[in-house]
């Protein structure tokens, strides 16, 4: 037995669930490995979070002020702050991606969905965001954007020049004044179907389960809209994307408007580009190549979100230096960092 394993069992023996069997379940594309944790008729989860690479302070922190908005976020039922080691409420298994693939309906998981969003950006600021939550400020924005020049394009023709990544930042760096200037909210940061839950036996905003907000931070509302509504796992028809738009739009007109509109565009390029990026690290860095596949679905959506004419700045930089040509699916490797 490992001394993680070994660490585990103790963790597990001092939280009442000695000898209880474990089973693995889907994992993220994190460091974080999930178990399935049985001792009779009763289950939790484990949460495995590596301390050298994980942090479970931000996921206990949001967690219970999820759960005190009257949100489905798995309760914490023991924990190891140290050692990297949760236990959380067992929330089952109707992920909503599941459910889609075994034909659920799929306009009233994603309006179940919206409607979380419309409850938690009705609230002020004060009270939707926990005290203590980072900001999505330009550092974390640019960084994000820059996984696209630090992996994809070394991995799909040259590294860009100090002077080209610098034209690239400072493109994105005159677009994000724009998002700041909304009001500013919870923002889940990976609000998509595979972190989303259908809860038999809850109503209203609490039918939906959450998961994998660890790295909530405070900023515009329109993330996490744009989030579900641009997945990069699966193709939304438009009119459903229309239609929860429109949704979106009626439960908090208070928010929505070309403002809106201008950060919601300028959100999605952006996430679309840190995610091409993410995919191509998890590929090259990490060994998985499994996200490589939805590579092309992610640049169409970039491409489409850099039709808007406040994207200008950013377009004419990737159409010189990752042409059409290259958005493409990278090849597999070894890391070029």
């Amino acid at each position: 037995m490992s001394d993680r394993e070994a660490l585990i069992e103790e963790f597990l023996a001092e939280s009442g669930w000695a000898g209880a069997e474990r089973t693995p379940l889907a994992g993220d594309a994190s460091f974080r490995r999930y178990q399935r944790v049985t001792a009779g008729r009763h289950q939790c989860v484990l949460m495995d979070a590596p301390p050298d690479h994980e942090d479970v302070r931000p996921f206990i922190l949001v967690a219970e002020h999820l759960r005190r908005l009257g949100l489905s976020a798995p309760e914490v039922l023991a924990d190891d702050v140290g050692a990297g080691l949760l236990l959380l409420e067992d929330l089952g298994d109707d992920t909503y991606t599941r459910l889609l693939d075994a034909d659920a309906d799929e306009a009233d998981l994603y309006e179940l969905a919206i409607d979380v969003l419309i409850h938690l950006h009705r609230l002020p600021s004060a009270e939707a965001v926990p005290p203590g939550l980072p900001p999505y400020d330009d550092g974390r924005l640019l960084e994000e954007a820059c996984l696209l020049t630090d992996w994809y394009l070394p991995a799909v023709s040259d590294r860009p020049t100090d002077d080209d990544r610098e034209a690239y930042v400072a493109a994105w760096r005159d677009l994000f004044p724009a998002v700041h200037a909304q009001p500013r909210t919870l923002v889940l940061r990976d609000y998509h179907v595979d972190n989303l839950m259908r809860l038999a036996g809850r109503d209203g905003v609490a039918a939906c389960g959450l998961l994998d907000f660890q790295d909530a931070v405070a900023g515009p509302p329109a993330y996490d809209l744009m989030s579900l509504l641009e997945d990069a796992r699966r193709d939304i028809d438009a009119g459903l994307e229309s239609a929860m738009l429109d949704r979106y739009r009626e439960g908090v007109p208070h928010l929505v408007g070309d403002e809106f509109d201008k950060s919601y565009v300028i959100l999605a390029a952006q996430r679309h580009a840190k995610v091409i990026g993410i995919f191509t690290r998890l590929c090259r860095r990490d060994g998985k190549h499994e996200y490589l596949v939805h590579i092309p679905r992610v640049w169409r959506l970039l491409e489409r979100a850099l039709e808007n004419p406040t994207l200008a700045p950013v377009a004419d930089w990737l159409d010189r230096h990752v042409p059409p040509a290259m958005r493409r699916i990278p090849p597999t490797g070894a890391a070029a960092q």
